[in-house]
């Protein structure tokens, strides 16, 4: 079984999105989205591989396969072409909770956006909120 290359690790986010990040608004947008998911889960922002930000964590198996591992409750990538926002269970009973949200595209897991302006924030939280619900839920954490 192949291992995580997503892992936590002692980097410095705020020295990651100082450097990584190719505007000044994507700063800005990326700076705003540690102090709102810090304020939802209650953990400080942590660097998860070479380009993710993430905060807590849950451990997981997969039921369709025997894959397992840690990730982080929520999480964001200031990416070159959209911030990615880990913040969706994609989970059918969770689709009301993109209605408010804004302009966005989806990925598989995963909420890109170009700005954090082109999005309701009351309507993030409220999804970030109901995934760590269900992922606390789901994975018992």
């Amino acid at each position: 079984m192949a291992e995580l290359k997503t892992k936590p690790h002692d980097g410095d986010v705020y020295e990651f999105i100082n450097t990584y990040t190719d505007t000044e608004q994507k700063r800005k947008d990326s700076i705003e989205l540690v102090n709102l998911m810090q304020k939802v889960t209650g953990h400080p922002p942590k660097m998860w591989g070479s380009s993710m930000i993430g905060f807590g964590s849950y451990h997981y198996k997969s039921e369709r396969s025997r894959q397992e591992g840690d990730w982080p409750l929520l999480a964001f990538s200031p990416r070159k072409a959209a911030i990615s926002l880990y913040v969706y269970t994609g989970d059918p009973e969770h689709e009301y909770l993109l209605e408010d949200l804004g302009k966005f595209k989806m990925g598989k897991a995963c909420i890109y956006i170009k700005k954090l302006s082109d999005i309701n924030i009351e309507a993030l939280e409220r999804l970030m909120r109901a995934t760590i619900d269900y992922l606390k839920e789901k994975f018992g954490q």
